[in-house]
C-alpha cells in the first residue's frame, strides 16, 4: 500500500503534536519548582538578615573599643608629660655625690 501525501502529513502532524505535548509543564509541577525556589529564597534571606546583624554588631563593638583605644591614648600622653616633668624635678634636686 502506497504511502499518500496526506497519511505522511496526518503521521507527521501527530508525531509533532505528540512531541510538542510531551515538552509542556503542568501547573502543578511548575508552582511546586516555584515553591521549592522560593522557600530555598527566604532561607537564604533569613541567613542574610543573621549575617548583617551579626556584623552590624561587631561593626559596633569594634567602634567602642577604637572610642575606648582613643581615650586611653590621651589619657597615656597625658601622664607621659606629668611623668618627664617629674623626672626633671627628680634631676634637678638631685646633689652630686663626692
Amino acid at each position: 500500500m502506497p504511502i499518500t501525501r496526506k497519511s505522511l502529513a496526518t503521521a507527521a502532524l501527530v508525531a509533532a503534536g505528540g512531541l510538542s505535548l510531551s515538552a509542556c509543564a503542568t501547573t502543578d509541577y511548575v508552582d511546586e519548582q516555584i515553591a521549592m525556589v522560593n522557600t530555598r529564597i527566604d532561607g537564604v534571606d533569613a541567613k542574610l538578615a543573621q549575617t548583617t546583624t551579626t556584623a552590624n554588631a561587631a561593626a559596633a563593638q569594634a567602634q567602642a573599643a577604637a572610642t575606648e583605644a582613643q581615650n586611653a591614648n590621651r589619657r597615656l600622653d597625658q601622664l607621659t608629660g606629668r611623668v618627664d616633668r617629674l623626672e626633671q624635678a627628680a634631676t634637678a634636686q638631685r646633689r652630686p655625690r663626692n
